[in-house]
């Protein structure tokens, strides 16, 4: 199995914060990402229903 720099870069984060902050700071910024992307793509998804009602 092959390292990836990502992955073994996110690995390491993760070990680095735990110990300080606990699971929690991690998971955290994963929700927030989560719903940054859902917010951003049903923006981008709904935009098309727009009706031009002149």
């Amino acid at each position: 199995m092959e390292h990836h720099p990502a992955a073994v870069w996110l690995a390491q984060t993760a070990s680095t914060t735990a110990p300080h902050e606990g699971s929690g700071y991690l998971l955290r910024v994963v929700l927030i990402v989560m719903v940054l992307g859902c917010v951003l793509t049903g923006w981008f998804l709904l935009r098309g229903y727009k009706r031009d009602d002149d």
